[in-house]
């Protein structure tokens, strides 16, 4: 899944010379001048990161950062700042306010990219395109397979993105509202109930090579993906 990299930045040229560097990274990258332009694209679909200028117009990136943090909905995406501020103290005020990394003007392609790949392999690794193999079962993102055993497994898109999201989220359970969230996106709305319809296909699938007992349920709580067996593999 290509990670989309939110870019709140009021000067142009910086602005494109980093929407230029996501691209060549392989991400997608979405462009606001300040915060409202931001949050109008955010109600529309979160992004999987936000790089945030200290300084904007009308309101300063350390209070869209706080407006941010104080939302259930937006409160998990992370947030790297920009900016020409190097005093100690306003990098532990942006730090303590919630902002997953702090990166000082002016910076090189290579270290925000860097950084970047640092904080969503920290907080969102199944938006990388990383190869994950757990117990036999290998996921490759970017050749688009999933293997155990030598053997091809053959997953619907959701599926596929369902599996991916497990793998690199293993041994944690999540709720149905919490992978609609998370796997089918917080602006679609489907029933709670289609999760269920997903996991038993995964785990028919998974079960063509053996492998179906890696996706547990979690009485009353949700699902997981583990090796261990101390889950029940059943319908919520």
């Amino acid at each position: 899944m290509t990670a989309r990299i939110m870019i709140v930045e009021d000067e142009p040229a910086i602005q494109q010379m980093i929407a230029f560097t996501i691209v060549q990274a392989g991400y997608k990258p979405i462009c606001a001048c300040d915060a409202e332009e931001a949050m109008n694209h955010i109600h529309g679909a979160l992004p999987d990161l936000i790089l945030l200028d200290w300084m904007l117009p009308k309101m300063s990136g350390i209070e869209f950062a706080r407006k941010l943090r104080g939302h259930s909905r937006t409160q998990r995406i992370p947030i790297i700042m920009l900016t020409a501020r190097s005093d100690e103290n306003d990098k532990v005020s942006a730090l303590e306010m919630g902002a997953d990394d702090y990166v000082s003007k002016p910076f090189s392609p290579r270290e925000l990219i860097a950084r970047i790949k640092a904080v969503l392999r920290r907080r969102a690794p199944e938006t990388l395109d990383e190869a994950v193999v757990i117990d036999g079962l290998m996921f490759d993102p970017v050749n688009h397979r999933v293997t155990a055993g030598g053997g091809g497994i053959t997953l619907g898109p959701t599926e596929y993105r369902l599996l991916h999201f497990l793998m690199t989220h293993a041994d944690r359970v999540y709720s149905r509202a919490q992978l609609l969230d998370r796997v089918w996106g917080d602006h679609v709305f489907v029933e709670e109930r289609t999760v269920d319809v997903h996991i038993r296909r995964l785990r028919k699938a998974l079960g063509t090579v053996g492998k179906e007992e890696l996706i547990k349920t979690v009485r009353g709580a949700g699902y997981c993906f583990s090796v261990n067996a101390d889950s029940e593999p059943d319908a919520l």
